[in-house]
């Protein structure tokens, strides 16, 4: 379910100043929703004057209108398997957005051990599994801290919807990285694979809780293109 406006408040403070900064970096490469597609060709054909229907054979084909721009999942499709570098498993949102995640009413806890606990009681056995494992994730980049024009801290995000179209993600729909040595190249518009350790179980900040999965950044694999 989407975060509450409440539990927005700290996420929203960590990128507020990244977003201004890069000023989306290139526009997300995306066209917002709701763009103009493209009007269907009129199609036209003899006008009927009663004379017996004759078979159709080879028909014009007939142009379909554009889709209009939506957010990319990013998914482990088969025959597009990114490089995986030996000793780390690949690893997709697939499996770590897969189940619902009820946010907790954050205006209300008093004890934040047992905040905790009820927070990490949701999160499936198999993925509480992958804590402390190496793995290689692939998803979209939003910056959070620069050092010297690189980015050493961002967020790993299942889709550009947060990005692009301002659609709040659920809290499995991203993962907080921090970088182990320098920093990274910004690449905001194409996904983007990152190794390193994974860190399972909920994360809170000024009493609000602010994610579920935090990972230890190693290394970057960026489009052949970039």
């Amino acid at each position: 379910m989407p975060l509450p406006p409440h539990a927005l408040r700290p996420l929203v403070a960590r990128t507020t100043a990244a977003l201004a900064l890069f000023g989306l970096l290139a526009g997300c490469g995306q066209n917002p929703p709701g763009a103009d597609a493209s009007a269907p060709a009129v199609v036209r054909g003899e006008p009927i004057h009663g004379s017996p229907i004759r078979p159709v054979t080879n028909p014009a084909p007939v142009a379909l209108p554009a889709p209009v721009a939506q957010a990319t999942p990013v998914t482990n499709a088969p025959g597009r398997a990114t490089p995986i570098t030996p000793g780390y498993q690949a690893l997709g949102f697939d499996r770590l957005s897969a189940y619902n995640f009820v946010m907790p009413d954050d205006t209300v806890v008093t004890n934040q051990t047992a905040a905790l606990e009820q927070a990490n009681s949701q999160i499936p056995s198999p993925v509480k599994a992958l804590d402390a494992q190496r793995v290689s994730v692939k998803g979209f980049m939003l910056p959070l801290k620069v050092d010297g024009g690189e980015v050493t801290e961002f967020l790993l995000m299942k889709d550009q919807s947060m990005c692009c179209y301002g659609a709040a993600p659920r809290i499995n729909e991203w993962i907080s990285v921090k970088t182990t040595g320098k920093g990274v190249k910004a690449i905001m518009d194409q996904p983007i694979s990152i190794e390193g350790t994974l860190h399972v179980g909920a994360t809170r900040e000024n009493g609000y809780l602010v994610g579920l999965y935090n990972l230890d950044g190693e290394r970057l694999i960026a489009p052949p293109d970039r």
